[in-house]
């Protein structure tokens, strides 16, 4: 189990897409979305990362969920729309990918390394960006 772990914490930069945080200023009521890119073939670790993503995102913010003001979406790259999204937001592999109009912030690596093995510490940077987000 750790030797698969640590497999995946190797190789998650090379599938990483390689979304940049936009630098433009946005406006106050553009939405929240999370987005995670993933193959049709996953494994435990990358269900995991996309359930609680989902879950973390609805539980610490309610409000901004029901209002539809943060959203969330998984793609699958080996889909045609899945691959289509993927080249809108200049993703190349497995991501994690929070937005808000041009500002993305990429959280794949760390999804990936605590979502199984310290998911308090996930949904606190889950928090922590989507916080940043919302400033």
């Amino acid at each position: 189990m750790i030797r698969l772990l640590l497999a995946v914490a190797l190789l998650v930069p090379f599938f990483s897409g390689n979304a940049q945080s936009g630098n433009k200023e946005t406006t106050v009521n553009e939405k929240i979305e999370a987005y995670y890119f993933h193959f049709t073939t996953r494994c435990m670790t990358c269900r995991t990362v996309e359930e609680r993503a989902k879950e973390n995102l609805q539980d610490l913010y309610p409000e901004l969920w029901k209002s539809g003001k943060l959203t969330f979406q998984a793609a699958d790259l080996n889909d045609k729309e899945g691959e289509k999204l993927a080249k809108t937001l200049n993703v190349s592999g497995q991501t994690l990918l929070l937005t808000k109009g041009s500002k993305q912030i990429n959280i794949t690596n760390e999804a990936f390394l605590y979502a199984v093995t310290n998911p308090g510490k996930y949904k606190k940077i889950i928090k922590d960006n989507v916080d940043e987000l919302l400033k």
